[in-house]
């Protein structure tokens, strides 16, 4: 049976109750003022007749009211012929009632089955008053806008994916090829050509996963510092920093979240190391990278700022994107695989958490990451100052509120 069937007969009973129950209160009401029993009736051509008292003896006409038996007779079919045409019109009304009430869902349902058959592009688009139907239908547009534009960007994703791990096979094929042809080719220069693609190939898989990971949110939440995790980044790249002649300056305050300390560990390495990578360094003047954390409101705060080329805004609100690269790199060690801020974004994403990138007006750019600061330290007084913050798996020592790395 149909939901409008079904609406149709729960319209039709209510107003068959309805109708049954105004009845019965008419007839209820109506026997309260009939007797019990009927009169005598007179005989055929015979009047009931007698004196009244005080009337000097002159008849009076008795005139007989009506019994039950003739409420049955005459309200019983009145009542019937009711009933019937309260069902005819319950029926009708309700069909036509319940044909106007489905009619939203009608276009909701056959959305669902172009979504089904993957045409993401159409869209609802309800009309009228902000009703129940009104909101699910704005909710599935703004579910399929999302997953349209999700598919998008897994399509694009995987294009990309594909060309770059394309690239390195094609290099490492193009190399042996060339060794079978040439028996004389020094053996040793091929193995070191061969060890830096594979190199390159494994850390583009293992990028790969790791961004699947952070999409997927497959991962165990516990407390964590991310005052902890920059400093443990800059100390990990600073030979990096020094060799190529940057200054990296930190101001890390305690600054407490929940979530996985590997994952919040390479995201503030992949900022660091992005920092690094494009930057001023050989082209005369000092680079600088600046690494902060704290507190801020409700909110606890990474910042990652360098220096280095001017960046359109335009651009800046691409780089997210996966194998989106802002400019050339200045370094060819340690070069990276293009995910970096990919992956950051995706981090950030399963963290709850918001990312913002910003042009510096001097060239470079400035990084934000703001993640939920745990509801224990949410109070009105708190400041980072305040908090002496030890997790679970790291213990908080600090070498002091802020201090620089620079090259020897």
């Amino acid at each position: 049976m149909s939901a409008r069937l079904k609406l149709t007969f729960s319209y039709a009973g209510i107003v068959m109750l309805a109708g049954s129950l105004l009845i019965a209160v008419a007839w209820v009401f109506a026997l309260r003022w009939l007797p019990d029993h009927d009169p005598p009736k007179p005989s055929p051509g015979q009047m009931a007749a007698a004196p009244a008292p005080g009337t000097g003896g002159n008849p009076v006409i008795l005139i007989l009211g009506p019994s039950r038996s003739d409420l049955m007779r005459g309200f019983a079919p009145a009542a019937a012929v009711a009933l019937a045409f309260l069902l005819l019109l319950g029926l009708v009304g309700g069909w036509f009632l319940a044909g106007r009430m489905l009619a939203p869902l009608t276009r909701i349902t056959d959305a669902t089955r172009l979504a089904a058959t993957g045409s993401l592009a159409h869209r609802i688009e309800m009309e009228g008053r902000t009703d129940e139907f009104r909101e699910l239908a704005d909710t599935f547009d703004t579910m399929l806008a999302r997953l349209e534009a999700h598919v998008a960007e897994q399509q694009r994703f995987a294009s990309n994916a594909s060309h770059e791990l394309r690239t390195p096979l094609a290099i490492t094929q193009s190399l042996l090829d060339a060794a079978r042809n040439d028996a004389g080719r020094d053996t040793d220069r091929l193995i070191d050509r061969l060890h830096v693609v594979n190199t390159r190939a494994i850390d583009l898989t293992e990028a790969l996963l790791l961004l699947s990971r952070a999409n997927q949110r497959s991962f165990a939440r516990e407390e964590a510092d991310l005052s902890l995790m920059a400093e443990e980044a800059t100390e990990t790249l600073l030979p990096l920093a020094e060799k190529h002649d940057l200054l990296i300056e930190t101001s890390c305050a305690p600054a407490p979240a929940i979530g996985s300390p590997a994952l919040l560990l390479q995201l503030a390495t992949n900022l660091v190391h992005n920092a690094i990578v494009h930057n001023l360094a050989g082209e005369g003047s000092q680079g600088i990278i600046w690494v902060s954390t704290g507190i801020r409101g409700d909110d606890v705060e990474l910042t990652v700022e360098n220096t280095g080329d001017q960046l359109a805004p335009e651009l800046v609100a691409t780089l997210t994107e996966p194998f989106q690269r802002g400019s050339e790199r200045v370094h060819t060690d340690h070069a990276g695989v293009g995910l970096g801020l990919a992956i950051v974004d995706s981090i950030t994403r399963a963290h709850d958490g918001t990312l913002t990138l910003t042009p510096r007006p001097g060239g470079g750019l400035r990084v934000t990451v703001r993640l939920p600061l745990p509801a224990p330290y949410r109070t009105p007084t708190a400041d980072a100052s305040d908090i002496r913050y030890v997790p679970t798996a790291l213990r908080l020592a600090r070498i002091g509120p802020s201090h620089s790395s620079s090259p020897m």
